[in-house]
């Protein structure tokens, strides 16, 4: 019996080019879909650029463009690369694209409805003179548990702890290099638990010996 496969990679920020650590998912998994296809199963290969994010805002603020302008010159560029490399995605696409919003605005309604969606009012780093909010990734500063300096605001590279921007020691903006200021924003959850699936997976000898 042939299988019905779909295949995605971590999405890449359309921030930068391509780089080596990318190269290792994507040839890997090329590989892998390449073998299924060779086997006779049915398996598409997606993936898509991740055109939403501080990462992408910043890049476009240095080089003095609009995120849009980056967004499709880095579309090309990534495009190029994987076909240089023979990856062979059956299709690439962008998630700045009038479809993913009409699809994320048709699962978020559909969940809103249904009371799966949620607020809350957190505090979250700012930083006042870029004057905007900092994801975990861009807060630096020393790592609670074993003073490290220099890590960021959610893990350490050096003793592995996991932890929250508020935890660090002198915590400073990785954008402006000033410390941020906590302040209250609304969020909006996704209540993940309203929709718990069972996961099957094939038992083994033993247990359909057990099982009979």
């Amino acid at each position: 019996m042939t299988r019905k496969i779909i295949v995605t990679s971590a999405l890449p920020y359309a921030n930068a080019p391509i780089h080596i650590g990318h190269l290792v998912e994507y040839l890997q998994t090329d590989i892998w879909v390449r073998f299924q296809k060779a086997c006779g199963n049915t398996c598409y290969y997606f993936c898509a650029d991740d055109t939403h994010g501080t990462p992408v805002m910043i890049r476009a603020r240095s080089e003095g463009i609009t995120s849009e302008q980056l967004i499709r010159r880095m579309h090309d560029r990534h495009v190029s690369d994987f076909a240089g490399f023979g990856i062979s995605f059956d299709n690439y696409y962008t998630t700045h694209s009038e479809e993913n919003r009409i699809l994320s605005e048709r699962i978020y309604a559909g969940a809103k409805q249904a009371g799966s969606i949620i607020q809350k009012t957190i505090q979250q780093a700012y930083d006042q003179q870029e004057q905007m909010w900092l994801p975990d990734r861009y807060i630096k500063g020393t790592c609670p548990r074993c003073k490290a300096p220099d890590q960021y605001g959610d893990s350490c590279d050096a003793c592995g702890a996991h932890y929250q921007p508020t935890d660090m020691i002198n915590p400073v903006s990785a954008v402006s290099g000033n410390p941020p200021v906590l302040k209250e924003s609304v969020h909006y959850f996704f209540r993940l638990g309203d929709y718990d699936c069972l996961l099957y997976t094939s038992p083994s000898p033993r247990d359909r010996t057990r099982s009979r």
